[in-house]
């Protein structure tokens, strides 16, 4: 099952009315993501800065980039799906156009996770635009 659109995620954040049905929707987003097989979750593949374990597989395909993520927490690749619907199969410059920051305010978000936990999403999101930068 494709991931929804960022636009999707938002509309349907904004049909639950508290964070505990929001954090559930956004696991179960985590649980659509493929994961990567354990022979992939190398130490090279691994996000620094992030909490928990984060593994980031990168490809550029048609001009696109294609992310495969992983992590050892449910919440987390929750998080990767969020950021997965931004970034995945989009051009360089449509990476580095996005407004991840105005995303994650629509979604209220960092307000209602922990601050390593948003460390980590950033430290995600920087590694992903750095990507994109160097592939423009």
């Amino acid at each position: 099952m494709p991931l929804p659109s960022t636009d999707e995620i938002i509309d349907d954040i904004g049909f639950f009315d508290d964070w505990e049905e929001r954090y559930q929707y956004i696991i179960d987003l985590g649980k659509a993501l493929p994961g990567l097989p354990e022979e992939a979750c190398t130490e090279d593949k691994l996000v620094p800065g992030c909490q928990s374990q984060v593994w980031l597989i990168t490809e550029q395909q048609d001009g696109k980039l294609q992310f495969r993520v992983d992590s050892d927490a449910i919440i987390v690749q929750g998080l990767l799906a969020l950021v997965m619907a931004a970034y995945n199969n989009k051009t360089p410059q449509d990476i580095l156009d996005f407004d991840i920051d105005a995303y994650f305010n629509e979604l209220d978000l960092e307000r209602h996770i922990s601050p390593t936990r948003g460390n980590g999403l950033r430290a995600i999101v920087t590694k992903i635009r750095k990507t994109a930068e160097q592939a423009h």
